[in-house]
Formats: C-alpha cells, structure tokens, sequence
C-alpha cells in the first residue's frame, strides 16, 4: 500500500465557506476524500489539514501553532513511511499581518520542500515524491475578511506562477488548483463541496501521471 500526506490548510481541512472554522465538510466530501476514493484501496490518504495554517510564519494573533514548518516535521515522522506528498499551502501568508509578496511565499514552500528532502521520510529512508499545489486564487471580494487580506486577491493570482518555478528548479510535481476550481463568492477564499469534489478527481489523476500503477 502506498501512501499520500495531503498538507495544507482550511481548505484541506475542508472548512465550508462562510462558516466558522469548526464548521467542515464530511470526510467523504473534503479532497483528501474524495483523492481517497479516486485512488482506491491500495492507496492510504492522509489528512492533515489547518485552519490558518502558514508555510513558515507564527502567527502573532491565532497562535504559534498555525505555523505550517513547526508541525511539518513531527507530522512526517508520525506517518512515515510516505511515498508521496502533497502541500497546498499559501493563502494564510497573504495576510496583511505577514506583509509577504507572492515569491516569499513560494520560498516558505520551498523551506518545507528542503525539510521534507533533509528528513527522508520515504521508503527506506528515501525522499518521497513532493507535489505542490497552488491554491484557486481569492475573489476579489472577501467580504468581512477584506482588511484580514488588504491586497491579498491580487496576490494570490500570482501564486501559480511563483509556485511553477519553485517546482521547475526543485525537480517537484505542480498542480494549479485555480486551473479546475475558483474559490466560493460565500467568503471569497474557500472552496465548496462542488470545488472539493473536482479538486480531489484532478488531484488523483496528477497522482496516476507520476507512473504509479494503483494495483503496485
């Protein structure tokens, strides 16, 4: 059986858009799920999904805990061995607290990248395969958010691009969430069940496309 970390944030914890962050889709409805279902039994799918999850950043106000590098490496020897995984990660960064252009957010991806390189949490000891994926850009409108994100949305259709080029220099597999789904116009930087449900489907044949048999 082979295994697949999904690490991200609300959006893989599957928060419903216009909710609170305890508020969640079930576990057949998050990607992680539905990647599960689409991948089938020889695959294990594990999620590890947080709201306000950061790549590298404590996060003064939610607490220390949001920060996504701190809990990165407990998390890869908790499920070791891994043969692949998968990082959504980005959008939190975009707050107005960190003040970050889209590239220092490709380079907190890319601190995550070099711990998962340097704890080898792959079969006997190996790298696994890594995936990153840029999270669907933010509507424009994010409502009751919009100081939270002042000038977030613009920087979020940067993401794709920066995360491309990280991926291209790391020797990493990319996936462009924002290619098949768009952020609910509920709150304007989460997905919806309908989204989760694409998001998932893409995300398993991306996984197929790296060359591994589903039966091996």
């Amino acid at each position: 059986m082979r295994s697949v970390l999904c690490y991200g944030d609300s959006n893989t914890h599957g928060q419903i858009p216009g909710k609170g962050p305890l508020e969640r889709y079930g576990p057949d409805e998050r990607w992680p799920g539905i990647l599960r279902a689409q991948l089938g039994a020889d695959w294990y799918v594990i999620e590890e999904g947080l709201s306000g999850r950061t790549t590298v950043h404590d996060d003064p106000i939610e607490g220390a805990h949001k920060n996504g590098r701190t809990y990165l490496r407990p998390c890869l020897q908790s499920h070791t061995t891994l043969d692949l995984v998968i990082i959504m990660l980005g959008t939190n960064d975009l707050k107005i607290r960190f003040n970050k252009p889209p590239s220092e957010v490709a380079m907190g991806i890319g601190c995550l990248v070099y711990d998962i390189k340097e704890l080898a949490p792959g079969p006997g000891g190996t790298t696994p395969e890594i995936m990153i994926v840029a999270p669907p850009p933010m509507q424009d409108d994010v409502k009751e958010w919009k100081s939270i994100f002042a000038g977030a949305p613009a920087k979020s259709r940067l993401l794709a691009l920066e995360y491309e080029v990280l991926a291209d220099s790391l020797e990493l597999h990319f996936f462009d969430a924002g290619s098949v789904v768009s952020c609910s116009e509920a709150d304007g930087f989460h997905i919806d069940a309908e989204a989760h449900r694409l998001l998932g489907t893409a995300l398993a044949r991306a996984v197929d496309a790296i060359g591994w048999s589903r039966s091996t």
